[in-house]
């Protein structure tokens, strides 16, 4: 047994007190911190956070000798009980790191806990000292001295702590207790299910949905937590094997379309709990907490799940056939106009990448990558179409694949993909390896036409010339070059101040587009590094602006009969 205790009790010091408890069994021991935490794929060195590392035993202190940047070596005297301390500074607000403040505390556990050599398959008993007045919402069994039990150090680290003075609303799902818990960063407690005050049987009826779609009566999990965020920015969620974390913005949630995103995140979110958390890629089984591993199928943990996360909501009856049209639509859109998708990855790359990458994203990010999120969903929408030509769909293959793998806990390589897509359409054998190397994009047109779906292009009113402008510290600077563009060609690169164009004065944004003049050369004045330069543009033809997916009103009854069937998620 390991024991970890954390003290989150001067909460206005953003320190977390670490004390960890274990009786060693060899006279060398090692102790490492991870590096990441499954599900957000990013090194992200919590170990610049640890302060203070201090060894006793029996009354000695130990000195630690460091092996890597996050890893000590202690020699010990004798194999009596230790006792190991230290501090971590929680001042990060973020689904995957550590936030500790006067008003709640969040631990990603992956940032706190010391992985002591020889005991990651040991039982790990949590206990934590809270300010007075705050209440603990831990996904692990709860124990009778009010500590909690991790059946090993990855349950543990797969375990997000809330803490805070909230308030706990409990439902279920298909008879499976389910907690809800709001840290409301913005508003008094409870603001939200008062605004909103069919939540929770909203986000059950999102969960039922999701058992539907898995083929299932009840969820995997014997009990689940969800842990909301609300902020007044923000966007993210993070899956664990028995909960997750959401951080949504009350800013969105103004919007018309914003209460249906906040159920996309749930269904996303909780749909990981078969697709990731128990079907993953065998590249996790064991998870290496230490360093990046190559997952390749990233674009079906995360591509399938984004996909059918929009599809959820309809499933269970809050929202309508032209809510799922216009956010598939904006998804498209957003796909179609990443210029990245035609030379800076494929998908498998992007999937491959993604350490180094998708959360790394810079200026330049859209020209030389594209996110195995997005393209995973809108491949995950072609895979749907094609599979239902063939009187299957794509909730088939992940039922077919949860049922031979996930269930068991076996992970999946590329050719179980292609084995469960191929068995229920032989046409994808050859096909889907193509999608997944290759830079070209499926007949999309054509798949929507399937369900009486239509693209149509919207073309900016304005010349294209090729860079983007944003007001930075009083000064209308460059923030985007399109590569190839008529920027680029000209000579701007990012950073540069947009001073004049044929000297009529630039202050704003929107002070550029009606100056342009489409196939004319045009002096443009900028500051670079504090000297000034006259550059010639000439700026293109209007770029296409966005996509709009519309409904097809020339569409028949059999391509009608097909879009019911998709919406419903039921094979053709």
């Amino acid at each position: 047994m390991v024991d970890i205790s954390l003290d989150l009790s001067e909460p206005h010091s953003h320190l977390v007190q670490v004390s960890l408890r274990c009786t060693p069994t060899t006279p060398v021991l090692r102790l490492r911190l991870p590096a990441w935490t499954p599900g957000s794929y990013l090194i992200r060195d919590y170990v610049r956070h640890l302060e203070g590392l201090e060894v006793r035993q029996g009354g000695q202190r130990l000195l630690p000798c460091r092996t890597d940047p996050a890893g000590w070596r202690l020699e010990l005297p004798s194999l009596e009980p230790l006792e190991i301390r230290y501090q971590l500074l929680a001042a990060d607000l973020t689904v995957r790191t550590c936030h500790l403040d006067g008003d709640h505390g969040f631990l990603a556990l992956a940032a706190l806990a010391l992985e002591v050599e020889g005991e990651r398959w040991a039982p790990h008993r949590l206990s934590l000292h809270l300010p007075a007045g705050w209440r603990p919402f831990v996904p692990l069994p709860r124990q009778a001295d009010g500590s909690w039990l991790a059946k090993d150090f990855d349950q543990l680290v797969d375990t997000p702590v809330e803490a805070g003075p909230h308030h706990e609303h409990h439902f279920s799902v298909a008879g499976v207790p389910h907690r809800w818990v709001c840290w409301d960063a913005t508003a008094a407690a409870d603001s939200l299910l008062k605004a909103h005050p069919t939540l929770l049987q909203d986000v059950a009826a999102v969960c039922e949905a999701c058992c539907r779609l898995m083929g299932e009566s009840a969820p995997a999990a014997p009990d689940y937590l969800f842990v909301l965020h609300l902020l007044d920015q923000g966007y993210g969620g993070l899956e664990h094997d028995t909960s997750t974390v959401l951080q949504f913005s009350r800013q969105t949630l103004l919007k018309p379309e914003g209460y249906r995103q906040l159920l996309q995140l749930v269904a996303h979110e909780y749909l990981h709990q078969w697709n990731v958390c128990r079907l993953r890629p065998a590249a996790l089984c064991p998870i290496d907490y230490h360093k990046p591993v190559i997952v390749s199928g990233l674009w079906f943990a995360e591509g399938v799940t984004s996909y059918f996360d929009q599809l959820l909501p309809h499933l269970a009856g809050l929202s309508s056939e032209d809510d799922v049209v216009h956010d598939f639509g904006a998804d498209i859109s957003r796909y179609l106009l990443t210029p990245g998708r035609f030379h800076g990855q494929s998908l498998r790359q992007s999937s491959e990448e993604a350490w180094v990458k998708l959360y790394r994203r810079e200026a330049n990010s859209d020209d030389n990558q594209i996110s195995y999120y997005l393209k995973g969903a809108i491949l995950s929408l072609v895979l749907d179409l094609e599979l239902r030509r063939s009187g299957s769909c794509l909730a088939q293959v992940l039922r077919d694949l949860w049922v031979r793998l996930g269930r068991w806990g076996r992970g999946y390589r590329e050719h179980d993909l292609l084995e469960a897509f191929s068995h229920r359409s032989p046409a994808l054998a050859a096909v889907l390896p193509a999608w997944l190397d290759g830079f070209e994009d499926p007949d999309l047109p054509t798949y929507l036409q399937d369900v009486g779906l239509r693209l149509e292009p919207q073309q900016s009113l304005a010349p294209d010339p090729g860079l983007r402008a944003s007001p930075q510290g009083g000064a209308l600077e460059v923030v985007r070059v399109l590569r190839g563009g008529p920027a680029q060609v000209a000579g701007l690169v990012l950073g540069d101040e947009l001073i004049a164009l044929d000297g009529l004065r630039l202050r704003k944004p929107e002070d550029l587009a009606p100056l342009l003049r489409a196939g004319q050369c045009q002096e443009i004045t900028i500051s670079r590094r504090g000297r000034l330069r006259h550059l010639a543009i000439t700026a293109a033809v209007p770029a296409i602006e966005r996509w709009r997916l519309l409904l097809d009103p020339a569409a028949g009854p059999e391509a009608l009969q097909r879009r019911r069937q998709w919406l419903g998620v039921v094979p053709c």
